[in-house]
């Protein structure tokens, strides 16, 4: 295995290890057995356990680096917001662990929350609250809507349908092919109301 492997091997068994019990609920043996690696490789790559949790944690949160160009479109705040539904359902998809590291760091914070999880979601929840203020500026939005309280309503309803799968998997369907529906079904809440 050469020096790029040894360090995929060992974010992806991290990625699952820690997302299922958390940076103390891991030792540093069971990383190394799990990802079929010395101890000495996660020391020599991360400089030990913790800088193996903080390299998981980039990685997790990377994806929220995209949060910019929504802002950035020439688009409209409708587009915009359907923008970052889309976004948040594609983010969840392609980063099944994010959302235990995401609510594992909100209730229990690590030395790496103010670092690494804090700026991504705080940029997150600032670019949509402008996005809602644009929208109130621009009378597409009512004006007596609060853009903060708004704009976590938003986020926390697409990252509640996947952070609920396990619990309502009898009775809602969380399947991909579904997701366009989804969308259209949160910007009908959100322009139309219930």
């Amino acid at each position: 295995m050469d020096k790029k492997d040894f360090r995929t091997t060992l974010i992806a068994t991290a990625t699952r290890l820690f997302a299922e019990r958390g940076l103390n609920g891991v030792s540093i043996r069971e990383l190394s057995t799990a990802a079929g690696v010395s101890i000495s490789m996660i020391s020599y790559y991360f400089d030990g356990k913790e800088g193996l949790y903080s390299s998981v944690l980039s990685e997790q949160f990377s994806c929220f680096e995209y949060i910019q160009s929504i802002k950035e479109r020439d688009s409209g705040p409708l587009d915009k917001v359907e923008e970052y539904i889309r976004w948040s359902i594609r983010r969840n998809r392609e980063h099944p662990y994010l959302l235990r590291y995401y609510t594992s760091e909100l209730t229990n914070p690590t030395r790496y929350f103010s670092a690494i999880v804090q700026p991504a979601l705080e940029t997150a929840l600032q670019v949509l609250i402008g996005i809602i203020k644009e929208g109130i500026e621009s009378n597409i939005f009512r004006e007596e809507l609060n853009p903060e309280d708004t704009a976590l309503a938003m986020a926390g309803m697409v990252n509640y349908y996947f952070l609920s799968t396990l619990a309502t998997q009898g009775f809602v369907n969380h399947s991909p092919e579904r997701d366009e529906e989804l969308i259209r079904h949160y910007m009908d809440i959100f322009t139309k109301g219930l």
